[in-house]
């Protein structure tokens, strides 16, 4: 019997993961996998930011950097949070980590203590609660519908507020439901969380990924808030493992010396080649993939819909569709594995993002291409027909 701690214990599979590694292993075996499981763009990073990466190499830049990233990426972060959202913030108060998984191990770690609870929407993303149980902490998991734009509501943290509710986590565009916050309900969750004490937390890792406009920075309304931001989605740099977090000034320091000792330092190629993420260049690559994924949004959507699953609205970002299949069962754990098993299309069940009416739901991320989409619409019209 192994002596494990109860933490470990308490932490299931992320199931995208199980899924992608069978489909993996299926496509070894000689398998024609549609992967529309996994939150990764099927771009490779742009050739800007791999040539840095590159360059940063034969330059010898393979040392240890500040805990909080090196200066110029920080500035460079700071004038990007200027270009696009007309903000000042300085660069003392961004922290870059080790990909937004750092980013989020370390704010729940300043700002929730052994037995409180962050307030979050359900369904949402899955390791969420996962980090705050390995700080002792709990996520409390909010039942969002279509009617609250899959999102939480002043009158929902009114709700729910507890006793121990040390603050609320948004997403923003969210996973998996690709829902958007405006910025008046920013502004007054903010105020709704002042006014109980606790402390606001952003996801806006899909910012950049929204389609016909851009999303509001919660730095916008609130710079008390904290932000977490990443180099994966919108940027394509899965693989380096970058992010950063925007925190308030008397945070920074403490945000710092949790960096310095769980970390140590950030990738220093990867933030190297970060460094031109922010080429104009660069960023007209991105943009132009941007508007790839909104015309594959507009596919999946439609194609779902016209096959019988519900999509009440329409994903405002990031690259998922959050469809009710309760028309074809009623228990989407199982549907998705015959669906990978016998129809080699690779997609996520609803049980891995919530509790909430899970069983109802799959997500589909749109992170293929066109012809992709196409044929595994096409699979699952012949197997639901």
């Amino acid at each position: 019997m192994n002596n494990w701690s109860d933490r470990v214990a308490d932490i299931e599979s992320f199931k995208v993961m199980d899924l992608l590694k069978r489909a993996k292993e299926l496509e070894a075996q000689g398998h024609d996998v549609v992967h529309m499981c996994a939150g990764e763009p099927d771009f490779a990073t742009p050739a800007p930011i791999a040539g840095a990466g590159i360059a940063a190499i034969k330059d010898g830049h393979t040392h240890y950097t500040p805990a909080a990233g090196i200066p110029s990426l920080r500035e460079a972060i700071a004038g990007f949070y200027q270009q696009r959202y007309g903000l000042n913030i300085p660069a003392e108060r961004i922290i870059v980590t080790a990909g937004a998984s750092g980013a989020l191990l370390m704010v729940f770690a300043t700002l929730a203590n052994p037995g409180q609870t962050f307030m979050m929407a359900d369904p949402g993303y899955p390791c969420n609660p996962r980090f705050l149980r390995l700080l002792e902490a709990r996520g409390q998991l909010v039942p969002v519908e279509a009617a609250d734009n899959y999102q939480l509501t002043p009158a929902l943290i009114e709700q729910h507020w507890q006793a121990n509710t040390a603050g609320v986590l948004l997403a923003s565009p969210s996973n998996p439901t690709g829902s958007v916050v405006p910025r008046e309900q920013l502004e007054l969750i903010a105020q709704t969380v002042k006014s109980k004490g606790g402390q606001l937390v952003v996801d806006e890792l899909y910012h950049g990924l929204t389609y016909g406009f851009d999303a509001t920075s919660v730095l916008s309304v609130d710079q008390d808030a904290f932000v977490l931001n990443s180099f994966s989605k919108y940027f394509g740099m899965t693989g380096w493992r970058l992010g950063w977090t925007v925190v308030p000034e008397s945070a920074a320091a403490d945000i710092e010396r949790l960096a310095q000792n769980l970390f140590i330092s950030p990738s220093t190629i990867a933030q190297h080649a970060a460094l031109a993420a922010f080429r104009p260049e660069t960023l007209e690559i991105l943009e132009q993939r941007r508007e790839i994924f909104r015309e594959r949004r507009d596919l999946l959507v439609n194609g779902l819909r016209a096959l019988g699953f519900g999509v009440p609205l329409m994903p405002e970002g990031g690259f998922y569709v959050y469809a009710d299949a309760s028309r074809f069962t009623d228990n989407t754990f199982d549907f998705c594995w015959q669906l990978l098993e016998q129809d080699k299309v690779a997609v996520t069940p609803g049980i891995d993002f919530g509790d909430y009416l899970a069983n109802r739901y799959i997500r589909f991320s749109y992170t293929t291409g066109v012809a992709q989409i196409e044929k595994a619409l096409a699979r699952l019209q012949q197997r639901l027909s």
